[in-house]
């Protein structure tokens, strides 16, 4: 596992262009300055952003089998993965619309002005995600949000027809989709993480109560 210690990594794994790490960069130093007053992250990662948070979020959209339509991050918090995807498909998928939903104001405020600064085009949604209007969305994304059992209903309510979950997961992965067996019916692809030797993606489609 390559460890991405600083934007120099992660250009040359994420093969981005110089405006695409300057943005990255920018959410960085904005991240830093917000960190100090509301908790976005743990201050335990935040020397270890370019690692624990931007690269573990890009990975996932090389994963993305359609990058087109409307992806949603669920959950989205200090904009993990969604608004690091956002910037990365501002070069690599123009067309692409990326909405974050975050029912923290504090942290809305917080994803727009990222937004302003680095993905204009981001739509952020300040709503819990069982309470905002059915997106539609195309790709559903989620980090850290939630269990399974609960996060499964959620995405079910947002993915528009034929649409697929990218979750990051860590090492409860089995367990979750053991839990939600006598409930949820599935596809699931289960994909080792590039950042995280005990995380997985979980790549679930076709959900629909058992």
């Amino acid at each position: 596992m390559k460890v991405v210690r600083n934007a120099e990594d992660f250009a040359e794994m994420q093969n981005v262009s110089r405006e695409t790490i300057l943005r990255l960069v920018a959410y960085e130093a904005i991240l830093r300055k917000w960190n100090a007053r509301i908790n976005l992250v743990a201050k335990s990662t935040i020397d270890e952003i370019w690692h624990r948070h931007f690269a573990d979020s890009a990975q996932l959209f090389g994963l993305a089998r359609q990058k087109t339509g409307l992806w949603a991050d669920l959950g989205s918090g200090a904009g993990f993965p969604g608004l690091v995807l956002a910037i990365m498909a501002r070069e690599l998928a123009p067309d692409l619309r990326i909405a974050l939903v975050e029912s923290d104001q504090r942290k809305c405020a917080f994803l727009q002005t990222v937004a302003n600064e680095a993905a204009p085009a981001t739509i952020i949604i300040p709503q819990r995600a069982e309470l905002a209007n059915p997106l539609g969305a195309d790709l559903i994304l989620a980090r850290a949000l939630a269990p399974l059992v609960d996060l499964l209903p959620l995405a079910q309510r947002h993915l528009a027809k034929n649409g697929e979950c990218l979750f990051l997961k860590g090492a409860t992965a089995e367990s979750e989709l053991t839990a939600v067996k006598q409930i949820w019916d599935s596809s699931v692809e289960i994909i080792p993480s590039l950042t995280d030797q005990t995380g997985v993606i979980l790549r679930i489609g076709d959900i629909h109560r058992a």
